[in-house]
């Protein structure tokens, strides 16, 4: 399946991705899917990189062309309270987000 659409589906179900990210394996909870510079972007919680837990939570910026999507993952995620829809950066740009819990 095409990754935009994986990513619009793990969105749509707050369920978690795996994929590789620079060589790295990480599972991310994509919170939206955006564009910049006409390239597709999705900001996302890392919940795991190279099977361990992150230290602190951060909503990152990965460029959807370098994301190598293996597959969705059962895992459930809610809406992280670092992420604002209503960021400046989304204007005019948000393809999708999660809902606010």
């Amino acid at each position: 399946m095409e990754p935009s659409k994986l990513v619009l589906e793990a969105i749509a179900l707050r369920k978690c991705i795996e994929a590789t990210y620079n060589r790295m394996a990480v599972k991310l909870a994509p919170h939206i899917l955006y564009t910049r510079h006409g390239e597709l972007f999705i900001d996302a919680v890392t919940v795991e990189r190279e099977g361990q837990a992150p230290r602190e939570t951060k909503l990152g910026t990965f460029k959807l062309a370098g994301l190598q999507i293996r597959e969705i993952v059962s895992r459930q995620f809610n809406a992280a309270s670092i992420f604002d829809p209503a960021d400046p950066k989304y204007a005019g740009v948000t393809l999708f987000a999660v809902e606010a819990n």
